[in-house]
C-alpha cells in the first residue's frame, strides 16, 4: 500500500509569499509590467511548490519525493538509503529555526524532507527498512 504525506509549510515561506506578493502589487501599482510579470510567474512557481510537494512510500519499497509539476521527481529506493536522522537548521538556545529529516542514500547523497507527521513518516520508514534488513 502506498503512503504519501504531504509537506509541512515552514513560517518562511509564508514571509516569501508575502515579500514577493507586496513586490508584485507595488510593481503593478507603478506599472512596471515586465517586472510584475516575472515576480508573479516565480510567485506562481513557489506557490505550486508549496501546495503539491509530496513523499510517497510505495509497495514496492521506494520513497518518491515530488516537488509540484515544474521540478523533477526524486526517486529512492529503500534498499540504497543509508542513514535517516532528524536534522535542525540554526539554533537559538532550545529553538531551531526549521526542524528536518536528513535521508542519506547512495554515494553521498542527500535528501531533506519535511512531512505534516514527521513521526509517522520516521516509524515507517525504520520498519520498512527493518524488514529490509531481516
Amino acid at each position: 500500500m502506498n503512503r504519501i504525506f504531504h509537506a509541512r509549510i515552514v513560517w518562511y515561506q509564508y514571509v516569501l509569499l508575502v515579500v514577493l506578493a507586496a513586490n508584485l502589487i507595488a510593481f503593478l501599482w507603478n506599472q512596471y509590467i515586465i517586472p510584475a510579470v516575472f515576480v508573479a510567474l516565480v510567485l506562481l512557481i513557489i506557490i505550486e511548490q508549496i501546495i503539491h510537494t509530496v513523499y510517497t512510500l510505495s509497495a514496492d519499497n521506494i520513497l518518491t519525493v515530488s516537488r509540484g509539476r515544474f521540478s523533477p521527481k526524486l526517486v529512492i529506493p529503500l534498499s540504497e538509503i543509508r542513514d535517516i536522522r532528524k536534522g535542525h537548521s540554526m539554533r537559538v538556545g532550545r529553538f531551531s529555526i526549521t526542524n528536518y529529516i536528513l535521508i542519506e542514500y547512495g554515494k553521498d547523497k542527500f535528501a531533506s524532507v519535511m512531512p505534516i507527521k514527521e513521526r509517522e513518516f520516521l516509524e515507517i520508514m525504520h520498519k520498512r527498512l527493518e524488514g529490509r534488513i531481516n
